[in-house]
């Protein structure tokens, strides 16, 4: 069974906007097809490790959103 792939703090992008980018050049990379099958897992490994990091960033900043009902501040629910 492969090993879980736990990421540094130093693997991580350090904004929302640069793993996005990270990921979507990866993408591409992947997409032409010419690199090799090690490089490919490589690529996939790296990418879900983004994948993941751009998730939990808009995750927590849709918890930050918050919307004004009445007089009070209150959670914005999608």
């Amino acid at each position: 069974m492969p090993k879980a792939i736990t990421p540094s703090k130093n693997d991580l992008p350090p904004s929302f906007e640069s793993g996005l980018a990270e990921l979507n050049a990866l993408v591409a990379s992947m997409e032409a097809g010419d690199a090799p099958l090690a490089q490919m897992l490589a690529s996939y490994q790296r990418g879900t490790v983004l994948l993941k990091f751009c998730e939990s960033q808009l995750k927590d900043a849709e918890q930050q959103l918050q919307v004004l009902a009445g007089d009070e501040l209150k959670p914005l629910s999608l």
